[in-house]
């Protein structure tokens, strides 16, 4: 989550021409991180299985 933060700090700053480019490419990463790590918690840590 701190990346996340971190993340919405840095890109506050980038032009308002990149908002929908580069900055919201950029926080969909950040988020999708520990969006990751919740949904792989909640299956019990199983690897390998869909």
């Amino acid at each position: 989550m701190d990346l996340v933060v971190e993340v919405y700090q840095v890109s506050g700053g980038f032009p308002s021409s990149e908002m929908y480019g580069l900055t919201s490419q950029m926080r969909r990463a950040a988020v999708s991180v520990p969006s990751n790590i919740a949904e792989g918690a909640a299956r019990d840590g199983v690897r390998g299985e869909a």
